[in-house]
């Protein structure tokens, strides 16, 4: 059999955002130009922070991956899901086992690199005077080994569990993309492992990152309290603003679309939830960053000013 397991599906029909008709081509155009606004912004970002030198610091270290990893899961989602708005999407077995795979991987990596900069601002702001040698480079290296490094198991197991499942006749999949949800349903064996992986894996990867975040901001804010000056408390509370908005927009989706009980009739509004933290962050974030943060539009005007006048 051409799937690789027990499964007489080889493919499977991803039904999309919406099966209204009239709205198939508004939204084609809509989203394609989310994807192309994308990946210009993240690519922009990730081209700005590496060739301009005052630039590299932990801070837009992290931001340079954020935008490499956002770049790549809306990657992995978004043409497929165009294809859906122009005519019926099928895609094979071992393609969506793959955006699965892929997509899970993205998207704990975005988990766990936000943590790392909630980290970063709260050693930026609580202990200034032991920063460089806190967030040294071997540190910044660290924390991106394991992000990447948790991605990879995580990826592995929600893939290695849905490889293990059996799908007989269903192959519709209500969705834009391979998700666990909506693949969970389709199978005809248990699917008590998956469902307990899920919990395991993205309660380590939402809940334990959440907690570290929401602590990490209880001690900025207290630190930030006791600062005398306006100036002072205005200049640390926005150097925490674009973190705090995109954290909110992830987690907050992710949270409702893995961690609440998932009746039959739910799908619909997990989809609404997933093009938060797989769509609109994504385009978003470079833009979030960059029209809030005082050394970002530096670069970009001497870049302008650069390129016009040259």
């Amino acid at each position: 059999m051409a799937a690789g397991n027990d499964s007489s599906v080889t493919q499977f029909i991803l039904l999309g955002l919406t099966q209204q008709p009239e709205l198939q081509l508004p939204l084609f155009f809509i989203f394609l130009g989310i994807y192309v606004v994308t990946v210009m912004g993240n690519m922009g970002l990730i081209i700005l922070i590496g060739l301009k030198p005052h630039l590299h610091t932990p801070m837009y270290y992290f931001l340079f991956n954020l935008s490499f990893i956002d770049l790549c899961y809306s990657s992995v989602i978004m043409p497929r899901m165009l294809i859906g708005f122009v005519r019926q999407n099928t895609i094979s077995y071992k393609e969506c086992m793959a955006q699965l795979c892929f997509f899970s991987f993205f998207v704990i990596d975005e988990c766990c690199i936000l943590t790392s900069m909630a980290y970063d601002r709260y050693v930026a702001i609580c202990k200034p005077l032991l920063y460089k040698a806190i967030m040294s480079h071997r540190v910044c290296l660290m924390l991106m080994a394991v992000t990447y490094a948790m991605g990879f198991v995580g990826a592995m197991a929600h893939t290695g569990c849905m490889l293990r499942l059996t799908f007989c006749d269903g192959n519709i999949i209500n969705h834009y993309m391979c998700d666990i949800p909506p693949l969970l349903q389709l199978s005809c064996t248990s699917t008590y492992v998956n469902e307990l992986v899920v919990f395991i894996v993205v309660g380590i990867n939402v809940i334990m990152p959440s907690l570290t975040i929401t602590i990490s901001y209880i001690l900025i804010v207290s630190n930030i309290l006791r600062i005398h000056s306006t100036e002072g408390r205005s200049k640390a509370f926005s150097t925490c603003s674009s973190h705090i908005v995109t954290v909110s927009l992830f987690f907050g989706a992710s949270a409702f679309m893995y961690l609440k009980p998932s009746p039959a009739g739910s799908l619909d509004q997990d989809k609404v939830s997933t093009v938060f933290y797989t769509i609109v962050g994504p385009m978003m974030n470079p833009f979030i960053y960059s029209l809030r943060n005082k050394d970002v539009k530096i670069a970009l005007s001497k870049t302008f000013k650069k390129r016009v006048f040259s």
